[in-house]
């Protein structure tokens, strides 16, 4: 085979690989000047331009990868941290060990939020930083490899500080909490981070602020170290406990409170039931959401055997949930606490208002969104939707034809006549072919109570009151179809009018009491959050822990447990 000159650029560019074996080595060439100085050239090249050479070369791979690594760590940023690096002509960027030090701590630190630090290559950093200093001026792989994981473990932690390590949307189609990835361009804001006093004041301010995220943060802590001393015992399965029994169960039952941190000491005998565990039981069914009897029945014997990690993941989901919404607050707001039965209106950061309520069954789960509640409507009329009218309506008028009369239910053509109940063949159909609308007369009875509080959405959900008051005795609270009943709606109609002069309670109830339907708008929007929490943390230092009554948790936790993909959009968008 004949010598071949290869193009300078093929020389510079990886001419090792290019050539063909019988090329090398150097003799085979038919250029050996140009090599000599290529060689030269390079073995006389500041340390500088080394580290540009091969940083550019690491990026580039980055870049171009279907599964860049680097020290065996992937690299989940491969725009963000590519465009950063040619943005500073491929210098090193980590070259205060006060900075990078910082960053490693915050990585290990990170998990006090329910992250998991190997998320953030915690291993490989403690591998490299052993190897190398972030002020070692010799241009090694090791130290390339130091720059580029620090470089995507900061954006790595910033981004799922901020925003959740879980897209909220791929769990939730109908998720529509919109939050702009960044206010500034990214690698400004990367380059911002790394060149400030304070990495560390930096990563902190991106975590939700609010008191609630706070004191989730807390009871994780809390329940882990309850984990560090072990598994709490569980309790066998048997005939319910009630005060005054002497059972070796109750034994049981002591240890296991005690372990959560409830004061059941006991006395003399610990097989009896005393008032001092009746006491405690009560308290771990309130914070568990059962009904607080004191009877250790199959519902609380399954609460009482969940484990500690179990709750220690609850509480990770929940952190996670909180990452999502908890960021940019509108002073005034409405949050449904859908797990928990409960709504909260907030002024200035406070809450002013809270009650009970009523969600969607599981069947006809209540969904999670943003909106903005604009007007109220006094004595509302209720249009019945087409699912309830097929499978609740149609089938008991078709055995009782008097059934809408008694429920003030009107029957109304395409030309909006009122047409005579008894003149339709209710057996013909089946509900999305019925050519009429039901709808609910104003009164007492509405289904929709006395006031309704409207942000029109895609789906036809609102809050409003309710004539099944009783309702709201139950621990749980599953009885709507979608729709969200609230126990006292006056006071929050007179908080979201924000008038006492013109519309106080009184004025509300007296408005109500003439019986005709009326549209008050609100003098502005306020900003209502359907949201689904399974744990509230309290700021006496007490858990409560909410059933999981859409089966949601399972998968936000598997997300949050699972590989790290980053998005290219705006979370939710």
């Amino acid at each position: 085979m004949q010598d071949q000159c290869l193009p300078c650029c093929e020389l510079v560019h990886g001419w090792r690989r290019h050539t063909p074996a019988p090329l090398w080595p150097w003799r085979r060439y038919a250029c050996p000047a140009l090599v000599l100085v290529l060689i030269l050239g390079s073995a006389a090249a500041p340390a500088a331009d080394r580290f540009t050479d091969l940083l550019r070369e690491r990026i580039e791979e980055i870049r171009f990868s279907p599964d860049p690594r680097v020290g065996g760590a992937r690299i989940a940023s491969v725009a963000v941290l590519p465009d950063f690096y040619e943005a500073r002509g491929f210098e090193l960027a980590w070259t205060r060990p006060k900075i990078a030090a910082e960053l490693i701590a915050a990585v290990h630190n990170i998990a006090a939020d329910g992250l998991d630090p190997r998320d953030y290559h915690s291993r490989e950093l403690v591998q490299l930083t052993a190897q190398v200093r972030v002020d070692d001026t010799r241009p090694t792989p090791a130290r390339i490899d130091l720059d580029i994981l620090l470089t995507d473990a900061l954006i790595r932690l910033a981004y799922h500080s901020h925003y959740g390590k879980v897209d909220p949307k791929a769990l939730d189609g109908n998720w529509n909490i919109l939050r702009p990835l960044l206010a500034r361009d990214p690698v400004a804001a990367l380059e911002a981070a790394i060149a400030s006093d304070s990495l560390q004041a930096v990563l902190e301010a991106l975590l939700p602020q609010h008191g609630f995220y706070r004191a989730l943060k807390r009871a994780l802590a809390r329940y882990r170290e309850i984990a560090a001393g072990g598994e709490w015992p569980q309790l066998p399965s048997g005939p319910t406990l009630r005060i005054g029994a002497r059972d070796p169960r109750v034994v049981a039952l002591r240890e296991r409170l005690l372990r959560e941190g409830y004061a059941v000491e006991g006395g003399p005998d610990p097989a009896f039931y005393d008032t001092e565990l009746e006491r405690a039981v009560k308290e771990f069914q309130r914070l568990h959401s059962l009904a607080s009897d004191g009877a250790i029945g199959e519902s609380t014997v399954a609460e009482l055997n969940v484990t500690v990690q179990e709750r220690i993941d609850q509480i990770r989901v929940n952190l996670e949930r909180a990452r999502w919404v908890l960021h940019d607050l509108q002073p005034r707001f409405v949050i449904v606490d859908i797990a928990g039965f409960e709504a909260y209106y907030y002024a200035e950061g406070e809450p002013r208002w809270s009650a009970r309520v009523q969600v969607g069954k599981p069947y006809r789960a209540t969904p999670v969104f943003k909106d903005a509640i604009t007007y109220l409507v006094l004595n509302p009329t209720w249009t019945l939707p087409p699912t309830i009218i097929e499978e609740d309506v149609l089938p008991v008028v078709k055995r009782d034809p008097g059934y809408l009369q008694r429920r003030n239910i009107a029957v109304i053509d395409r030309a909006g006549k009122r047409i005579d109940p008894a003149t339709v063949q209710w057996e013909r159909y089946r509900g999305p072919d019925l050519p009429y609308q039901l709808v609910q007369g104003p009164g007492p009875d509405n289904s929709l109570g006395r006031i309704k509080f409207m942000f029109p959405n895609q789906h036809a959900v609102y809050l409003h009151d309710t004539p099944n008051k009783a309702l709201f005795e139950r621990s749980q609270r599953t009885f709507s179809s979608g729709c969200i009943r609230i126990e006292d709606p006056f006071q929050l109609a007179e908080l979201l009018l924000d008038d006492p002069d013109n519309w106080s309670e009184q004025q509300i109830r007296a408005a109500v009491d003439v019986g005709e339907t009326r549209t008050v708008r609100l003098p502005n929007p306020v900003t209502v959050l359907l949201l689904y929490w399974t744990v509230r943390a309290n700021g006496d230092g007490s858990v409560r822990f909410k059933p999981d009554i859409y089966e949601r948790d399972a998968a936000v936790l598997q997300a949050l447990d699972g590989a790290f993909r980053a998005r290219a959009a705006a979370p939710g968008s």
